[in-house]
């Protein structure tokens, strides 16, 4: 028969109860330490902002590509969409975004021509076409890649108020009611800002 910590004979049954005790002080002092790692990288994880302000089909791709890459690396990113970047998050108007011709220098159009009724619409064909053909993610994808993966997709309060937009018109999870100060401290707390 063995003895327990102060001298007394131990039964096994006591003997396993101690053990079973000591092992789950043991768990809970693991789990402890785990969760003050866990804790310790989410401050350590880069912090990046993203001001997205123009609503065309070729400018609503860098910021989401950027958000979503930066998630996919771990970061903790928000896009802040004001004025016409917002159309973006808009579940009409995202699937509807158009590529403007003119002044574009890398359309193969010249601006005389790109002026003319129906060139923007022509021009936006050829690039669903492509991005079709190319296999590349649609903007309503990215979004939803975006808010999978944590990205803090946020509604500017002040243009949703101009645009007379509504919650209900974004996507589900997209952050609305965001003011400019609120914005500008995710800015000053990023390690990483841009304005797209």
């Amino acid at each position: 028969m063995s003895t327990d910590a102060t001298g007394a004979d131990a039964t096994p049954e006591t003997a396993d109860e101690d053990e079973l005790a000591a092992l789950r002080a043991r768990v809970e002092g693991l789990e402890e330490q785990l969760a003050a790692a866990r804790d310790d990288d989410a401050d350590d994880r880069k912090r990046v902002t993203i001001i997205s302000t123009k609503g065309t089909l070729d400018m609503a791709y860098p910021p989401l590509i950027l958000a979503s890459t930066a998630a996919a690396f771990g970061w903790d990113v928000t896009v802040f969409h004001t004025f016409w970047g917002l159309d973006i998050l808009h579940r009409e108007k995202g699937r509807d975004l158009k590529l403007s011709s003119v002044g574009n220098p890398s359309m193969p159009v010249p601006n005389a021509v790109a002026a003319l009724p129906g060139m923007d619409a022509m021009t936006t064909r050829m690039m669903r076409r492509r991005i079709d053909e190319n296999g590349t993610a649609t903007i309503e994808e990215l979004v939803e890649v975006c808010l999978e993966t944590g990205v803090d997709l946020q509604a500017c309060q002040m243009t949703m108020d101009l645009m007379d937009y509504d919650e209900e018109d974004f996507y589900e999870g997209v952050t609305t009611g965001v003011g400019a100060a609120t914005a500008l401290r995710h800015m000053a707390d990023a390690d990483i800002q841009l304005l797209v």
